[in-house]
């Protein structure tokens, strides 16, 4: 098992995630209450990945994202309509399409992701540069080791009790 203080290390490290996540939210709540025709997040992330990996169909890209094809097709359904993405003949098969980030989606993930790069970098700027360094490296590496937990791993539960 667990030494107390690798536990007591855990338990500071998820109350700090715990933490982060929910100022995310409630700062991309904040974004969309101030920019009510702005994307869903899960819609942006559609484009991210179709900038990042490439043209690819809509079930490859449902399983990248680890959702299913319906949700896939009303969110890029949203960005071919705002003129994000475009389906195309996939060259293998013309039966099927693939999609593709635009220009126009090209260009705005680029300005999402340097408007996001500059406030990290303030975030960050008075650091030490080796503190900053370090810091990317170890989320590098919580990142990727959360990425590949088994699937057999039980999320975390609550756990329910009954009140008289």
């Amino acid at each position: 098992m667990f030494t107390d203080d690798e536990l007591a290390t855990a338990d500071a490290v998820g109350t700090q995630l715990i933490r982060l996540v929910r100022l995310i939210e409630r700062h991309h709540a904040q974004y969309q209450a101030e920019h009510p025709d702005a994307l869903e997040r899960a819609t942006y992330i559609l484009l991210v990945h179709l900038v990042k990996d490439g043209p690819q169909r809509a079930g490859a890209l449902a399983e990248s994202v680890h959702s299913d094809p319906s949700t896939i097709s009303r969110q890029v359904a949203q960005l071919v309509k705002v003129g994000y993405v475009e389906r195309t003949a996939d060259p293998e098969d013309g039966r099927a399409t693939l999609l593709a980030a635009t220009v126009e989606g090209r260009r705005v993930f680029e300005e999402n992701r340097r408007n996001r790069n500059e406030r990290i970098a303030a975030l960050i700027a008075s650091w030490d540069p080796a503190d900053r360094s370090r810091f990317a490296a170890l989320l590098g590496r919580f990142t990727t080791g959360f990425e590949h937990l088994k699937t057999s791993t039980a999320p975390e539960r609550v756990v329910a009790t009954a009140r008289s």
